[in-house]
């Protein structure tokens, strides 16, 4: 068993439902170029959590707990994740799971954006709620990103958006910070989303669930991946 694939099995042993290994040098700024590769990791978001958002009256308390419970169990598998590739001798560096550096103008966005190396992976594409859509499980999922100089087998990217004509998440958004636009590969976020207007309302609307950090609506919203649910 090679390194990649020792590293398949330690993920999918911690729980994680998907994995994508992706080329990201030419997504990267200067000072991580030498990260060239990326790993991303998914995991699956209760169905029966995400179900009880209300698309009225906006998140519930439980889905407060369980989206930072998800976010915490994302950054400790990186962080083993990045010790694993140390100990085997290459550099690593986890992107924190839900981190918005909001200074010099670079507002509401992360240190990578996990999407991105989700789709160069071939996890899935950017859905008109700006969600990273699976085909098993639609939005309802976190990621996670690791990135190191590890040579890798890499997945096929995604470039395109398979939500067609559906716009259920663009009329549930309750902000109306969804745009409608179509996904493809390297369009600016802004086409899709403003930032700000999601931002504000959860602030203004949900300060009794965890002052305003979440919403989840767009998520609830989306009919893929919920084929299998109980109704």
């Amino acid at each position: 068993m090679d390194k990649q694939e020792k590293l398949t099995k330690f993920l999918f042993d911690q729980g994680i439902v998907k994995i994508g290994y992706s080329f990201l040098e030419d997504q990267l700024p200067d000072e991580f170029k030498h990260l060239k590769s990326g790993i991303t990791i998914v995991v699956r978001l209760s169905d029966q959590i995400v179900s009880d958002i209300n698309i009225k009256d906006g998140p519930t308390h439980t889905y407060f707990h369980h989206y930072r419970t998800v976010n915490a169990f994302i950054d400790q598998v990186t962080f083993k994740t990045t010790n694993l590739l140390q100990q085997w001798g290459y550099l690593a560096m986890a992107v924190p799971a839900s981190q918005s550096i909001n200074k010099d103008g670079w507002k509401f966005k992360s240190l990578f954006p996990h999407r991105t190396a989700a789709t160069r992976s071939g996890i899935g594409w950017i859905g008109k709620n700006c969600c990273l859509i699976t085909e098993e499980f639609g939005p309802r999922v976190r990621l996670g990103t690791v990135l190191t100089d590890m040579e890798l087998e890499y997945d096929q990217p995604i470039e395109e958006s398979k939500c067609q004509n559906c716009n259920i998440c663009v009329k549930s958004c309750p902000a109306m910070a969804l745009k409608g636009g179509t996904w493809k590969a390297g369009m600016p976020r802004e086409d899709i989303l403003d930032p700000s207007l999601c931002s504000t309302h959860m602030h203004k609307q949900y300060q009794s669930i965890g002052r305003g950090a979440v919403c989840g609506i767009c998520v609830k919203a989306c009919p893929k991946g919920t084929e299998n649910l109980r109704r």
